[in-house]
């Protein structure tokens, strides 16, 4: 499954758990607003209420008394009989104290009253104020909230004759009955949304990471020894097209600096190999030139050892053709590697074999493997373990015995071949130069063998490596990929 190594952390699973998460978040917010406005409207309908019944009652009331002007002691004859009237209308139970809080009438029985008069604070409080005093209390009996309402009683001179009480009972709990009702429908609409939002995010985040997937593996596969990488073929016009846009755009520029550097590397390469050349020629050419010059300024046909003389220069002359050819042979070899003919063989074996050339007892061979097979050109692996060994037989120290080790092993589909010395080794400054063509820290040679190891192990999609410390030795690593 694509992108599954990264667990929770994949573009798909955050486009996923996005879309529930806000989905869940709809929910809550929707059910959580649901219930404050619910809330708040039952508290609003019951202050609705209250002031609706209160303006009912005061009005029936004051009706009663406006026909006589009556004082306190006159209510309980006065209202004697509207008084059961006015409640049985409006629903609510009536009762009247006078202005110091004593009872006065009700049209409840006197025994069932709980308060037969009036709390002082609540008393004071009435007659300090203009209209109507609510007080809120819970009556545990019912289950229901009180609010005692207080109201100033007035007759016909619009005089203070009594204090009006009511229970006015309501219960705002009852938006919950509701809110269950309304959550019950809005979890079910939302649980179809949800496994709607769960399916298109899946369909969604499948598709864009399929798309970024793809892409990712042939932007991983874009490599400077590709030949030539691919361009991502999208028509979707959305931002992924811009991407593809700029990937396409950045192989064909990849490409035109990929020719560039290729030219140039060719060229700078050559321009070394021309200077290389002509300075290992001209090396010879000097004594050579000077030999004929000195013999043609001392010649005496007339002197007994006239031969030998020839025989000395024809000597010197052919040494230094010698190491013309050498030279040249060595700059061909390296200008044109032959043909590869890979054939399987025991790489342990053929090591051996190569290092016996040598007939040296200090060059030890290890492996962690009996056999490891392998698949490679026999020339190529010759000429680099060769070159190899040859290296570390010449940095061999004064100061203590020669030892060269050469190593193989192999891990999964990895072949590591290993030349370490213990000779004088290679200061770190020289470190990035030891491949470069022409380079060499001896007093002879061409410089060329440790770049045609590199070249040669480079074409079987390889890597070398070096490490050295001046005074301790050298090691060389190589490193081959192996499909056997």
């Amino acid at each position: 499954m694509p992108f599954s190594k990264y667990k929770g952390y994949s573009l798909r699973n955050k486009v996923f758990w996005g879309f529930l998460l806000i989905c869940l978040l709809s929910i809550a917010s929707s059910s959580t607003l649901s219930y404050f406005i619910l809330r708040n409207n039952a508290v609003e309908q019951s202050r609705t209420d209250l002031q609706k019944k209160s303006e009912s009652l005061m009005s029936a009331l004051d009706y009663a008394v406006s026909h006589v002007q009556v004082d306190s002691k006159d209510l309980p004859t006065v209202l004697a009989n509207d008084i059961f009237e006015i409640a049985d209308i409006n629903n609510q139970d009536i009762i009247i104290y006078d202005l110091k809080g004593e009872y006065l009438i009700s049209n409840k029985d006197f025994n069932l009253i709980a308060q037969k008069k009036l709390p002082i604070e609540v008393l004071n409080r009435v007659l300090t104020k203009e209209g109507r005093v609510d007080i809120q209390t819970y009556d545990k009996k019912i289950g229901a909230n009180v609010t005692s309402s207080y109201t100033i009683l007035k007759n016909n001179m619009l005089q203070p004759v009594a204090v009006v009480y009511f229970p006015f009972y309501h219960n705002d709990s009852s938006y919950f009955s509701v809110f269950n009702k309304y959550v019950n429908y809005i979890i079910i609409v939302n649980l179809l949304i949800i496994a709607l939002a769960v399916w298109l995010s899946w369909i969604i985040s499948n598709n864009l990471t399929k798309a970024v997937t793809k892409f990712s593996d042939m932007i991983n596969r874009i490599t400077l020894f590709e030949k030539d990488p691919e361009p991502i073929r999208y028509y979707q016009n959305d931002e992924l097209n811009q991407l593809v846009k700029a990937y396409n755009k950045m192989i064909l520029q990849i490409k035109e600096q990929k020719e560039r550097l290729s030219f140039q590397e060719k060229e700078q390469a050559w321009r070394e190999m021309a200077k290389q050349v002509a300075h290992e020629v001209k090396n010879p050419l000097t004594p050579m030139k000077l030999t004929i010059q000195n013999f043609e300024r001392k010649f005496d046909p007339e002197d007994p050892t006239i031969r030998e003389k020839v025989k000395t220069m024809s000597k010197t002359i052919v040494d230094q053709i010698d190491l013309v050819a050498t030279v040249a042979s060595a700059f061909s070899q390296f200008a044109q590697l032959p043909e590869k003919n890979n054939e399987i063989f025991d790489l342990n074996k053929e090591i051996k074999k190569i290092i016996n050339v040598f007939s040296d007892d200090s060059i030890y061979f290890h492996s962690n493997k009996s056999f490891i097979m392998m698949e490679m050109d026999k020339t190529y692996l010759s000429r680099i373990v060769t070159n190899l060994v040859a290296n570390a037989r010449q940095a061999v120290s004064d100061e203590r015995e020669s030892i060269i080790n050469v190593d193989t092993e192999q891990h999964q589909k990895r072949v590591i071949i290993t030349v370490e010395d213990n000779g004088t080794g290679i200061p770190e400054e020289l470190y990035n130069r030891i491949f470069e063509p022409n380079f060499t820290s001896k007093t002879s040679g061409t410089g060329l063998g440790l770049s045609m190891v590199r070249k040669m192990v480079e074409d079987y999609k390889g890597e070398i490596h070096v490490e050295s410390e001046v005074g301790k030795g050298t090691k060389f690593t190589i490193h081959l990929p192996t499909n056997l």
